[in-house]
């Protein structure tokens, strides 16, 4: 019968304690939060052009060459990309809109153009702003650069050379 009681203390004894370090409990949530911003990067390709014959190859035949700008932005972000005039434009010729330049007094017209076909000129304003598809995901994108000398330019022999800027705006 000691025993029985003893051990009865015992159980009782350790119930009573197991009890009080579980006599209560309190809760709190708390909100947790990020926001996502649109975020943009650019580079671009050098537009080599080449040779350029204005007696017999480009004697009537334009020449074209391809470059490209890439972006890389955050998912869901809108954009679109402007090339600017170049550091010669004000001394293009014959409906050109931009110009390479040479030592001495020279110059050589071109255009940048949105598409194979050469019809939507590249610029850095209103409809001549490129506008890609909003980013599906945050995968660069790669877009061709378009770039044509008119035929039958009076230029001198010489490396001509033009600088543009490409701009991603978001």
């Amino acid at each position: 019968m000691k025993r029985l009681l003893a051990l009865g203390s015992l159980v009782l004894g350790l119930g009573l304690c197991a009890t009080s370090a579980y006599a209560g409990s309190a809760t709190s949530s708390f909100t947790v939060s990020a926001s996502v911003v649109a975020s943009c990067s650019i580079t671009s390709t050098p537009l080599a052009f080449g040779n350029y014959d204005p007696i017999v190859t480009n004697a009537t035949t334009p020449l074209d060459v391809n470059g490209s700008v890439t972006i890389t932005c955050t998912k869901g972000a809108s954009t679109t990309i402007g090339l600017d005039p170049g550091q010669n434009a004000a001394n293009a010729t014959g409906g050109a809109t931009r110009a390479m330049a040479t030592v001495g007094p020279d110059y050589l017209s071109y255009e940048l153009y949105q598409d194979v076909t050469h019809a939507t000129l590249w610029g850095n304003s209103g409809g001549n702003l490129f506008t890609p598809a909003v980013a599906p995901s945050k995968n660069a994108r790669t877009f061709t650069i378009y770039g044509r000398i008119p035929p039958a330019q009076g230029s001198t022999t010489g490396v001509y050379t033009d600088t543009v800027v490409a701009t991603v705006i978001f």
